[in-house]
């Protein structure tokens, strides 16, 4: 074993440590818990095939640029949007940057279970690739940098996706707005 090798984390570590970015960005790209497990396990499947040809610069890119590329090829077979029951029952499932601490105030606790199902609604608004760039983003917290990697397209494509969505759902905000 030679010395970069050895100094390398596992796949093991590396997966572990995404795991749950992994989910996330699957499940919105696929609307669908049940399909974006699979996607998830696939994935790693691949990234433990392809682990020798990982170079250390960026495990959770790396990684979220499989799970994206294991998404768009099921999505693809599938050739029909995903049908209503199934995204009514993703959306039950949680977001992971919603938890409901079991001490917040009922109250506190529908609100954030409202905040959630609207933004929900309002990312199941967006076409894919703008909703793949806005989950990378804002929920993931990546760079524009590593967004461009994954969704192989260059930075300015990638502000360029970040900023139409931000604005389609600044729209689809306002119109639900007004209709409550």
């Amino acid at each position: 074993m030679n010395a970069e090798r050895a100094s390398q984390p596992s796949f093991e570590a590396i997966a572990l440590a995404h795991l749950d970015a992994a989910y996330n960005l699957a499940r919105w790209l696929t609307r669908d818990a049940v399909l974006a497990q699979d996607i998830v396990q696939d994935a790693m499947v691949r990234g433990l095939k392809y682990f020798s040809g990982f170079r250390g610069d960026n495990a959770r890119a790396w990684l979220l640029q499989i799970v994206r590329n294991v998404a768009l090829g099921r999505l693809g077979e599938r050739s029909t949007e995903l049908s209503l029951q199934a995204q009514l029952e993703g959306a039950h499932d949680a977001v992971a940057w919603f938890h409901a601490d079991s001490l917040h105030a009922p109250d506190a606790v529908m609100e954030q279970a409202q905040t959630r199902d609207t933004v929900e609604r309002l990312l199941r608004t967006l076409p894919l690739e703008l909703r793949e760039c806005i989950v990378l983003r804002e929920l993931e917290e990546l760079s524009y940098k590593e967004i461009a990697r994954i969704v192989d397209a260059p930075i300015g494509t990638v502000m360029s996706r970040l900023w139409r969505a931000r604005q389609l759902l600044a729209r689809e905000a306002q119109t639900l707005e007004n209709s409550l």
